[in-house]
């Protein structure tokens, strides 16, 4: 059973799944998917392109795969995808991908708070949490359980790492490498994020091992490229060891600095 308020609207041509519930006043077009369970409150509007997993909930004033804010772009066939179990907030905006067949996705359980903005082409791992007013330039790439704090601007293209947790209101214009805290103005690196990475169940040992190839990276007074190499030669075969390599690896704009 469906449940649409009688001030919806809701077209004809978009495949709602079971118990989805749409409220007053809310806009749904024609190419859109939307996942059992999942429920819209009142004043939203759900564009062509919109695929919205089962069980999520989205509050008052949302605006899903909207055309992207580029001068002169002609309106394409391409997607914002939802992934199940995610929450967004009052005023959220989040705008599909800049060419065709291509999309802006946001992953399972995330967390979007009021007034952010995911912009186009934008990749957002699972468990994440964007706090309020966060506002996330294009082709941006936020991996698996990050946390940005509120205000936060990211600068397009750029990308955070699994785990990684960024201070509120500081803007991101390098790539914050995983497993991180970063903060203040310039950002810089702020230490290992133990907190988050202890309630997630990361061991002692496994915290050390990431503690060491940190002040490698950071403490050591060698560049970029020589503590690369002698994080490989110490940590061989660590699968975290791994991701932070390969992290810094795939940055394009650069990690942060101490």
């Amino acid at each position: 059973m469906v449940n649409i308020h009688p001030t919806a609207i809701v077209s004809s041509k978009a495949k709602l799944g079971e118990n989805v519930s749409v409220g007053a006043f809310s806009v749904i077009h024609d190419d859109v998917e939307i996942g059992d369970n999942t429920f819209i409150t009142s004043h939203s509007v759900i564009y062509n392109g919109a695929r919205i997993g089962k069980n999520c909930k989205i509050y008052q004033g949302v605006s899903i795969a909207h055309i992207p804010q580029i001068s002169n772009l002609q309106d394409v066939a391409s997607f914002a995808m939802i992934g199940e179990g995610t929450t967004i907030h009052e005023f959220v905006t989040i705008h599909k991908a800049s060419k065709e067949g291509n999309f802006t996705s946001v992953g399972k359980n995330v967390l979007l708070m009021a007034y952010a903005h995911i912009a186009h082409d934008v990749l957002i791992g699972d468990n994440c949490i964007i706090v309020n007013a966060v506002q996330i330039g294009g082709h941006v790439h936020v991996d698996d359980w990050a946390i940005i704090g509120g205000s936060t601007p990211i600068h397009q293209f750029c990308k955070v790492g699994k785990h990684a947790m960024v201070g509120a209101a500081f803007k991101v214009v390098k790539d914050v490498p995983p497993f991180v805290l970063a903060g203040e103005e310039p950002m810089r690196f702020s230490g290992l994020n133990s907190v988050g990475l202890r309630r997630r169940g990361f061991t002692p040992e496994q915290l050390d091992t990431l503690k060491k190839v940190y002040k490698i990276i950071y403490d050591s007074g060698l560049n970029v490229t020589q503590a690369k190499e002698q994080i490989k030669n110490e940590f061989p075969s660590d699968p975290l060891v791994k991701e932070v390599i390969d992290f810094i690896e795939n940055s394009k704009r650069g990690i942060i600095p101490r």
